[in-house]
């Protein structure tokens, strides 16, 4: 068209079309004309940061980007009060992180237990988890999971936001990086219960991002890859509504499920332990994960 300007009435029909056309892909995840991807989610965002405020159905109850006071190694221990329900907290926190986390005992054995490995894990939030800043200055939740030399069990760290324990639908987010890889160790995030499970996200972290659903009382498993990579950042999010769950990496939708969605109030569970698949940690190995915020909602609690 060069600098000719376009009819008057023409420029109506062609705003109204491009009006159309970018709502039609907001709604249905379709990639943007100018190449940027289509937010899909609820909250309608593909950036970097930690969201704040509500979002369509869902009202932000946790938002934390980790830039407060440091808790060192050690501090996520005497975890064993009230353990499983929303009065859960660990003796070893103080302050607003006692207030909002809590993580799974000392001693309780990871899923590596229950599957015949030759390699399992042992939770021990004590020496591997801690806040603190990273060499940037970003404030991040730092997941050191390691195997001792001597061929023990893995230590392994399942992380807890008591805001949201044993509640009913919801939508979960946060930005995550495995910023040290080796072999056998995995996460597997998830709210399980009454023979419901959701998990996001869940791989080996030398393998790709997923997100499953088991549907209530048996069926056949729904998968999605959400990425090939867990070293590079991703934000993942799982919007739970009634009668469906949503996964999300970096705002686009990377599967959905509607065959009985739990019902039921359920806690957000981010766990890490051993590897279910592929080789078992190597004795004196490490592997570490960074979760540079967390955000979660209810649904429609307004």
């Amino acid at each position: 068209m060069g600098s000719h300007a376009a009819p008057h009435h023409d420029r109506r029909v062609l705003v109204m079309s491009a009006s159309l056309l970018l709502l039609a892909s907001g709604l249905l995840g379709l990639p943007r004309a100018d190449g940027a991807p289509a937010a899909a989610d609820a909250c309608h965002g593909t950036g970097t940061r930690l969201p704040r405020g509500d979002c369509g159905p869902f009202w932000q109850v946790l938002a934390e980007d980790f830039n407060g006071d440091r808790v060192p190694l050690g501090s996520f221990s005497d975890c064993e009060h009230q353990v499983d329900t929303s009065g859960a907290y660990c003796g070893g926190l103080k302050g607003e992180y006692r207030d909002n986390w809590w993580a799974y005992p000392t001693g309780w054995p990871d899923t590596a237990n229950s599957r015949g490995r030759d390699v399992v894990g042992v939770y021990h939030p004590e020496d591997t988890v801690s806040v603190g800043p990273a060499a940037d200055g970003d404030g991040r939740m730092t997941v050191r999971m390691w195997r001792p030399a001597d061929g023990g069990p893995v230590h392994a760290a399942a992380v807890v936001p008591r805001a949201v324990m044993q509640m009913k639908y919801g939508k979960y987010s946060a930005r995550i990086k495995v910023t040290k890889l080796a072999p056998g160790y995995k996460s597997a995030w998830l709210h399980y219960g009454g023979g419901c499970e959701m998990d996001h996200p869940e791989g080996e972290w030398t393998g790709a991002l997923m997100a499953f659903h088991h549907p209530c009382g048996g069926g056949e498993q729904g998968s999605y890859e959400g990425s090939d990579d867990w070293t590079e950042w991703h934000t993942v999010s799982t919007e739970w509504t009634p009668g469906r769950v949503r996964f999300f990496v970096d705002g686009r939708e990377t599967g959905q499920d509607t065959r009985s969605v739990p019902d039921r109030p359920l806690s957000w569970v981010l766990q890490n332990e051993s590897a279910l698949e592929g080789p078992g940690a190597a004795p004196g190995s490490s592997a570490q994960l960074d979760i540079t915020w967390v955000a979660a909602y209810a649904y429609d609690w307004k």
